[in-house]
């Protein structure tokens, strides 16, 4: 008996609790054992894999051309250089809608305002007195990007903007809408060389693959565009001739590289 807490415990409950202690850590102990010998059977052996690697290729006829280009406007204040601005815009907008490209399809990327300043003349006599800097106008350009999502109109787009004073265009640049689909070709075929080539090296060594225990991808596209004279040599595209420029589409490639490592026994 407990004479200082005041409760009387019996010897008897006082052994059971002491069995039932030790029998719960055991449990325990049991437990944390059987877990580890699960995950070390589970887990192949230091040796017993092999790593092998595949590549898959898969191309696609681009079905959407990204065009860009920039109107400037300039004022003796900001209001003016705007006004200017938006003139050429609203012109190059109302165009592309003639030519059915959707208001979602035409972005505004840039848009700023600057001011110019004045700079004095060159003084070769001293003494030289120089003017303080002071702003003589503004300039506003804005950047605007347009998707093209039928590729064969593509020179019609650039003539027809050519022809309404919009000089600074800027490319095409030819992608794919679903890139994903063309990347699950690419993979799928690495993966299957992969494979082929793990059940040679698995035959050649005399064992059998079990399970894929680890798997790695590293791929990229690659765009194979071609472009006419008009749109090479830095992408800004002269306007001179009234015939649309030939812009094929070619292809765009894209590149999935896979290592994937086996279980074998």
């Amino acid at each position: 008996m407990d004479m200082q807490s005041g409760v009387w415990v019996s010897p008897r409950i006082e052994k059971l609790a002491s069995l039932f202690l030790v029998a719960a850590t055991l449990f325990v102990a049991f437990l944390a054992v059987q877990a580890a010998m699960d995950w070390w059977d589970s887990a192949p052996s230091v040796g017993n894999v092999i790593t092998v690697d595949g590549e898959g290729r898969a191309t696609a006829i681009p079905d959407i051309a990204t065009i860009s280009f920039t109107v400037t406007g300039e004022g003796k204040n900001a209001t003016a250089a705007q006004e200017e601005a938006t003139k050429k815009i609203n012109v190059a907008v109302a165009l592309l809608k003639n030519k059915a490209i959707e208001d979602k399809d035409i972005k505004t990327t840039s848009y700023n305002v600057s001011p110019k300043y004045s700079y004095p003349q060159p003084c070769y006599n001293a003494p030289c007195v120089y003017d303080e800097q002071r702003v003589v106008g503004y300039t506003v350009t804005q950047t605007t990007e347009v998707k093209v999502r039928k590729t064969g109109e593509v020179g019609d787009i650039l003539t027809a903007l050519g022809d309404a004073g919009i000089s600074m265009l800027y490319g095409p640049n030819f992608t794919v809408e679903d890139p994903d689909g063309v990347m699950a070709e690419a993979r799928k075929e690495a993966i299957e060389k992969a494979r082929a080539k793990a059940e040679i090296l698995a035959d050649d060594l005399g064992v059998s693959i079990v399970r894929v225990v680890n798997f790695y991808e590293n791929s990229g596209g690659y765009p194979v565009p071609y472009y006419s004279r008009d749109v090479a040599m830095g992408g800004a595209v002269a306007m001179e001739a009234k015939v649309a420029p030939e812009v094929p589409v070619g292809e765009n490639e894209i590149v999935s590289r896979v290592s994937i490592t086996y279980e074998i026994r």
